[in-house]
């Protein structure tokens, strides 16, 4: 596992069946005992430590009286989405295109298209346009100058890139958020 990075990892998942588009950031390492079960569409992010339950331990309980009793369901996640670190994907469950789910979210139920979701169990909390305007409001005040500068690419941006110069700008990054932040007062 360590020659995968958050960005080559889709092959790996690709062999052992899962369904990987383009373009997307994996931070997991595992997509559960069914990867096969699994569709990623493209240009997504999954957090790390999220768990994919394709199947339903739960009928172990009957098994005493129906032996070989197992019960299944696919995950897809479509277009566009962000999956929040420490979530749990249910099987039979779709995240529409351009959904984000919360941290910790565990997700029972389908996902509309451009919402955000959260909570145990997912609920939905906002519209995606929504939460844009927010995060274009606040990032007003928080961008440093200069930053993103040396950023040149013409149509669309694959995450790799994004990443790497979200790196080469870091410390930057970090100087002016303590200062927007006034951490040094602490």
């Amino acid at each position: 596992m360590s020659r995968y990075d958050d960005f080559t990892i889709a092959e790996y998942f690709r062999r052992q069946g899962a369904y990987i588009g383009n373009n997307n950031r994996l931070e997991i390492r595992s997509l559960g005992p069914e990867p096969y079960l699994v569709t990623i569409k493209n240009h997504c992010t999954i957090a790390n430590n999220v768990h994919f339950l394709t199947h339903d331990g739960g009928v172990w309980v009957f098994s005493e009286e129906i032996p070989d009793i197992q019960k299944f369901g696919t995950i897809t996640i479509h277009d566009n989405c962000f999956i929040g670190i420490n979530s749990i994907i249910l099987g039979n469950v779709s995240i529409g295109p351009n959904a984000i789910v919360g941290a910790g979210s565990v997700v029972t139920k389908n996902v509309p298209e451009n919402s955000i979701v959260a909570g145990v169990p997912a609920r939905t909390v906002s519209s995606l346009s929504d939460y844009k305007r927010k995060a274009v409001e606040i990032w007003k005040h928080q961008k440093p100058p200069g930053y993103f500068a040396d950023f040149e690419y013409e149509g669309i941006c694959p995450p790799s890139i994004i990443q790497k110069t979200k790196y080469r700008n870091l410390t930057m990054l970090r100087k002016h958020l303590t200062q927007v932040f006034d951490l040094h007062q602490r």
